[in-house]
């Protein structure tokens, strides 16, 4: 049981005590308050804790105990594809070949990586049917800014700068409408129909020959494939847009459906999703784009070629965007990803989806009878469950949330979508055995019942964590940063 009087690390400061041994001092003292200026001495102590070496580690032990992740319970954090992050990936990160590379290096020197990241958006760009890729990006939402600043680029390349809106879906994510906004357009918001899919005859209303780009989750963020999305792409274009696909739910559909041949001219992909690099607490992500042949000549440069033999930088690109970022993307989650598309193969990364929506299905039709469900049909990966029924009750979907901290789960995505009412997503992975999500099944219908039943119960959770409901709204307006002594 963890210990709930848990003091700071200055907290457990004790004069005098040390958690280090130097070796005997066998080069010259620097006589630094004579040598150096004065401007670069300190002038006050840096009032660092002084702890013993096991004090150390009895504290950041302790922590690293109380911290949630993957890899120590079920994460069902709808549209984030909390899966498991498999090891023999972290074991290729760590070999010297790729780990001991300098970003400076001469590309003649380090010819196995960037053969590596050539496969790889070779690899990506079959999952994906595009034309080419580009591997910069350094997450989800600067793959969708990388990819509609391309877009901008091909219109205003053909003098088309009447082109200033961009078309969101009201189950969008949230960052598709702010890209659109840093790339300099309006977004213009297409709503959902009676199923959750979008509102074709809405569309129609809404594109316009200002339109530079529909945005669009494929499957959408309530977890339904838009049936009708080669309609909708002959919309776009035929009024002169561009289609870009928002590639976070991708976990969906490897193996059965690819962007390209749904008429996508651009697609991100989160590599820390779909392709099992950590990601939030546990490391950068990775937000490749692919494009269609008429976007490649505006590629983020450097582009990696393959010729002579040899894998390259191609920087003559005159119509590119430029570099989006130093380098060439994030490396090591780039070789994560290889690594798991690697060890999956074609076939293992269609299963992939092939569970994770079976996965998502069975969840859902095991808990329809105890939370609304907003949409009857089969779902993809994820789901979306109404409190409505709940909050009738005086329960909200915040107050489900925090009592299943009190059974040791992390919450689903809560308040998410904002086109369903106390929205619950919740998303499987496909790396979740049956017994697992049975358990979190049991633990939703339980709760369920303590809301008819005894519902202070939930109205006042989490009763059994180290840190019991706190006051979110003060928390992030007036957030504490640093230690205060008392």
């Amino acid at each position: 049981m963890a210990n709930q009087d848990f003091p700071l690390i200055f907290e457990r400061s004790k004069e005098g005590r040390t958690s280090y041994s130097l070796p005997d001092l066998d080069v010259p003292a620097y006589d630094i308050e004579n040598e150096l200026e004065e401007a670069y001495i300190r002038k006050n102590p840096a009032e660092l804790p002084e702890l013993s070496e096991l004090d150390i580690m009895r504290h950041y032990t302790g922590l690293s105990n109380r911290n949630y992740g993957v890899d120590s319970g079920f994460y069902p954090l709808g549209s984030c594809t909390m899966k498991y992050n498999p090891k023999i990936n972290e074991d290729v990160a760590r070999l010297e070949g790729f780990s001991h590379v300098h970003p400076y290096q001469d590309p003649n020197t380090v010819q196995g990586a960037m053969e590596m990241l050539y496969d790889l958006q070779t690899a990506l760009k079959e999952i994906t049917g595009m034309h080419e890729i580009s591997l910069q990006s350094a997450a989800g939402a600067h793959g969708e800014w990388t990819a509609l600043m391309m877009i901008r680029a091909y219109h205003e390349a053909n003098g088309d700068y009447a082109r200033t809106k961009v078309i969101v879906p009201d189950s969008a994510h949230g960052t598709n409408p702010a890209s659109a906004a840093v790339a300099g357009f309006e977004a213009v918001t297409v709503k959902s129909n009676e199923n959750g899919l979008v509102d074709l005859e809405d569309l129609k209303r809404v594109v316009g020959p200002d339109t530079a780009a529909l945005m669009l989750t494929n499957p959408n963020t309530l977890g339904l494939f838009e049936t009708e999305i080669l309609e909708m792409a002959d919309i776009v274009h035929g009024a002169g847009g561009k289609l870009y696909y928002d590639g976070a739910n991708l976990n969906a559909i490897m193996g059965y459906a690819r962007p390209g041949d749904m008429g996508f001219d651009a697609v991100h992909l989160n590599l820390h999703k779909t392709f099992t690099g950590p990601h939030g607490g546990g490391g950068p992500g990775s937000g490749p784009v692919g494009v269609s042949e008429e976007l490649v000549p505006f590629l983020p440069k450097p582009v990696i070629v393959h010729k002579d033999d040899k894998y390259m930088f191609d920087y003559d690109r005159p119509q590119s965007i430029g570099r989006v970022k130093p380098y060439y993307g994030n490396f090591a989650i780039n070789l994560r990803a290889y690594t798991y598309i690697r060890t999956m193969g074609a076939e293992g990364l269609k299963k992939v989806s092939e569970y994770a929506v079976l996965n998502a299905n069975y969840m859902m039709r095991k808990l329809e009878k105890a939370y609304d469900l907003p949409f009857q049909q089969h779902c993809k990966h994820e789901f979306v469950l109404s409190g409505r029924r709940q909050k009738k009750l005086g329960v909200r979907t915040l107050d489900i949330a925090k009592r299943l901290l009190d059974f040791g789960y992390h919450p689903p995505t809560i308040y998410f979508p904002l086109n369903v009412e106390e929205s619950m997503m919740v998303e499987p992975t496909e790396t979740e055995s049956k017994e697992t999500l049975d358990g979190f099944i049991d633990t939703m219908i339980t709760i369920a019942k303590e809301v008819e039943d005894n519902p202070e119960v939930v109205q006042e959770a989490p009763h059994h964590t180290i840190v019991k409901r706190m006051d979110e709204t003060t928390a992030a307006r007036k957030p504490i940063l640093r230690y205060e002594k008392a």
